[in-house]
């Protein structure tokens, strides 16, 4: 009997022991979370919409955790004043002019509260300042937006739809063009007869440049250009030198 009893007492010590462990644990996390055994500093600021923020959301500064929302109170009908607890090791990074904005984790995460770097030669924040806000983008605007995007792309692709079934029956000027056999015929035409004209133009330069009257004009300019090539000649073979 003894022996039950005391292996009774051993078992409800170990039990008594993991639990008091366990609970310790706990407190340790939630407070590593809530920042309660690291020094913190407080920074405030008022939106009009926390947009489903909520106690106990994070903090983000260029891209890391360093704090958590402490507290959230309406102070008018259209002003809600956020109340944040960050670590005071990152306080001497963070300026007064930077700005507190309401993001999410992905599109439609949790949502968590981003403070932006503001300019290095603005004074740093103290403790119980008040930052500047910058208002979230609601996710209903958003989806109206693209809403509205799909439904033009989809009047887009339907009025494209229409003009290429023109074409292919042959309406309009491009429809007659693909579909009309003589008409794409004329513009053949059309091409091969500029092409013999830019050829007979060329021809009669040639015979211009062989007429005795003219002859002296086109030498007087080929000299002139043989002068401006020896010229650049010299000039280039100058640089060279130097």
């Amino acid at each position: 009997m003894e022996t039950k009893n005391q292996g009774f007492k051993v078992r409800l010590g170990l039990f008594i022991i993991v639990g008091i462990t366990l609970f310790l644990l706990a407190i340790f996390i939630i407070g590593k979370q809530k920042n309660l055994f690291d020094p913190v500093f407080k920074l405030s600021s008022k939106f009009q919409n926390v947009s489903g923020l909520q106690v106990g959301s994070a903090i983000r500064f260029s891209g890391i955790n360093v704090g958590t929302v402490d507290n959230i109170e309406i102070i008018n009908d259209s002003m809600v004043k956020v109340d944040m607890l960050l670590k005071k090791d990152v306080q001497k990074f963070i300026r007064a002019d930077s700005k507190a904005g309401i993001g999410s984790e992905g599109l439609i995460g949790d949502k968590l509260i981003v403070i932006s770097q503001g300019n290095p030669k603005s004074k740093t924040a103290k403790d119980g300042q008040i930052i500047p806000s910058q208002e979230p983008i609601e996710t209903d605007a958003i989806m109206r937006s693209l809403e509205t995007t799909v439904g033009n792309a989809a009047v887009a692709t339907s009025e494209i739809g229409e003009i290429l079934q023109k074409v292919n029956r042959g309406e309009g000027t491009l429809g007659r063009l693909i579909q009309d056999k003589s008409m794409a015929n004329n513009l053949d035409k059309t091409l091969v007869n500029l092409k013999n004209s830019s050829k007979g133009l060329e021809e009669n330069m040639e015979a211009a440049k062989s007429n005795f009257l003219l002859k002296g004009y086109f030498n007087k300019k080929k000299r002139a250009a043989e002068k401006k090539k020896k010229e650049a000649e010299k000039a280039a073979e100058k640089l060279k030198n130097k």
